[in-house]
């Protein structure tokens, strides 16, 4: 497809020889009004070196610039304003997409780099809350876009299975538990004990201790303590994959803490023999305030590491084992400042290429109405419950609306995730929120229910349309053939803008980390075909103006699609 900014900044590039192509390619701007053009080129910085001002300067530039790709080309104060033949865009456009398909948005940027997302990784043991959601799904997400750039993409899910939090759990269950509770309910029943420790612990400080000397056995290898933290980890993987599989998420690796748990002390012995590892009240530390960054703890004075020394060697370990392009780690703001420390000490150790490529990828916090969710003290809630409950939501409304539908199941099970998903991914990742249920599962306006069901839509009008219609479109779309007069309106135009952006939106998300950017994308491009569709007769007597409508329809259908598969939300063809 045509990369207009490029063919205009081509033809510009001709005119002003002062200039490189480079910078003015630059210089080109997207009005926000499409009343002032397609593309605009601005002159203000040209008015020195040619010592005319920049309204003469943009008159005598839009004079000189021609070509078939252009509609119409007018000095605006000064800008020089470019229209693009309508014709000439909607049928780059339509064929790249339908030639495409599923791979349309995708690219081979990323081709030969690999590019790991450690993203959802809950705490073992612990329940599986709504605060874990935005980890799970902004990660899910960055390797979907990635993946589609190119990238050879690796997913891991980090788990916190090891701290002194299992010397805790260990002694509740061997103080309070019994073996039939955990395994009928284990996270309820084991964030039970983990709440009933810290409320007796309250009272009888010493139980903090004895959690450190079941941790410290731990990490020792001692038999009975391994035991019972593999049954823990085993119970709580079961639970946590009932979630992926709701909410179709999959791992290459479940490599979690514990499995760097023998790849520590040779790095430890790094750090000692660079002077870097200080001692401060027996405790190993590294010293980080000459670059603001604090005092970084390795190994507290009994001994025991901590989560920091783990991620030293988790850091190498994925640079050794997979030599990454980029390494992101998808974890809440909170950890900004763990995360700063993490990689000047990588750097400190001489690891600068590894350092280079980490990125930390934060989003803001969920809390709850009622305040800040704790495990600690048992308010939280669970991830399950809220799919569960958008689920029955979703299949109520559609039952109210049609008491005969089909496939009702899994109808309401695509739209009620979705809508969870969409709902996250809608906003800036950086943002904090209160979880609501009236918002979550709010059907309304620009909500993932409302561009699915312009998908929807678009597969009813192909299915009204009939095989022959739909199929001859698709065809002609494909070759360019469709009589691209009949898609000239301003709505029209607009909806084929919006899917002719969409490669570089993609593009943009992978920059910044951002799904919402395709969020926000799709659900205009969502309100244009809706608008689109309200305005105009899309299937007419005219045949050739029916194959034009519907190779458009077949188009934003695919685009839609795509960029749902992108966010982890399904497109169903029917609601």
């Amino acid at each position: 497809m045509l990369d207009y900014k490029k063919a205009i900044g081509e033809i510009i590039a001709k005119e002003l020889p002062q200039l490189s192509f480079g910078e003015i390619k630059e210089m080109i701007e997207i009005p926000q009004d499409s009343k002032m053009g397609d593309y605009a080129f601005p002159c203000f910085r040209l008015a020195k070196e040619l010592k005319k001002s920049p309204q003469i300067i943009a008159g005598e530039l839009a004079e000189k610039i021609k070509g078939d790709i252009f509609e119409k080309v007018e000095p605006v104060n000064a800008y020089v304003n470019m229209f693009i033949s309508k014709e000439t865009l909607g049928r780059d456009t339509i064929k790249s997409v339908l030639e495409e398909g599923e791979n349309y948005g995708c690219s081979n940027l990323g081709e030969g780099k690999t590019v790991i997302v450690e993203f959802s990784s809950p705490n073992i043991a612990k329940p599986f809350h709504i605060g874990h959601i935005r980890s799970t799904v902004i990660g899910n997400s960055i390797y979907k876009i990635y993946k589609a750039l190119g990238f050879d993409t690796v997913r891991i899910n980090h788990l916190g299975d090891y701290g002194t939090q299992f010397g805790k759990m260990i002694s509740a269950y061997r103080r309070w538990g019994n073996k039939e509770d955990v395994e009928r309910e284990p996270i309820k029943t084991l964030l039970g004990y983990y709440t009933k420790f810290h409320e007796e612990a309250e009272d009888d400080p010493s139980l903090e201790e004895e959690a450190r000397e079941i941790f410290a056995k731990l990490e020792k290898g001692e038999p009975e303590e391994v035991a019972l933290w593999q049954w823990f980890r085993d119970e709580s993987l079961k639970e946590f994959n009932r979630v992926y599989k709701m909410l179709d998420i999959e791992f290459d690796s479940y490599a979690g803490e514990s499995f760097y748990s023998d790849k520590m002390p040779r790095h430890e012995e790094e750090l000692e023999k660079s002077g870097i590892l200080v001692e401060s009240r027996g405790a190993k530390i590294v010293d980080l305030e000459d670059q603001g960054l604090g005092v970084a703890l390795i190994k507290k004075s009994d001994g025991s590491s901590i989560y920091i020394t783990r991620d030293i060697a988790a850091a190498i370990y994925r640079k050794e084992t997979y030599d990454f392009y980029k390494n992101i780690y998808v974890v809440a703001s909170q950890q900004s400042l763990h995360f700063q420390q993490l990689f000047a000490i990588l750097r400190l150790m001489g690891y600068e290429e590894c350092a280079d490529g980490c990125v930390h990828v934060p989003f803001g916090l969920v809390r709850l109405e009622a305040g800040t969710m704790s495990t600690r003290h048992g308010r939280v809630v669970f991830l399950e419950d809220v799919l569960n409950r958008a689920v029955e939501k979703t299949k109520e409304i559609i039952l109210e609306k049609n008491p005969n539908a089909d496939n009702v199941e899994e109808i309401a099970a695509q739209v009620g995730i979705g809508a969870v998903v969409f709902n996250e991914l809608s906003n800036n990742r950086i943002k904090d929120y209160t979880f609501k249920w009236e918002t979550v599962l709010n059907f309304d306006g620009e909500t993932g229910p409302y561009v699915q069901y312009t998908h929807a839509r678009c597969c009813s009008l192909i299915k009204r349309a009939g095989e022959d219609v739909s199929s001859k479109a698709e065809a002609l779309g494909k070759s360019g053939e469709v009589r691209y007069e009949y898609l000239t309106s301003e709505g029209a135009h607009e909806l084929i803008k919006l899917l002719y952006q969409y490669p570089q939106v993609v593009i943009q998300a992978g920059e910044k980390y951002e799904p919402s950017v395709i969020t926000r994308h799709i659900v205009d491009i969502a309100q244009a075909f809706n608008k689109f569709y309200h305005d105009e007769h899309i299937i007419t007597e005219d045949d050739n103006e029916k194959l034009a409508k519907m190779s458009l329809v077949i188009a934003t259908r695919n685009v839609i699609r795509n960029g749902l598969q992108l966010l982890g939300v399904k497109a169903p063809e029917r609601m």
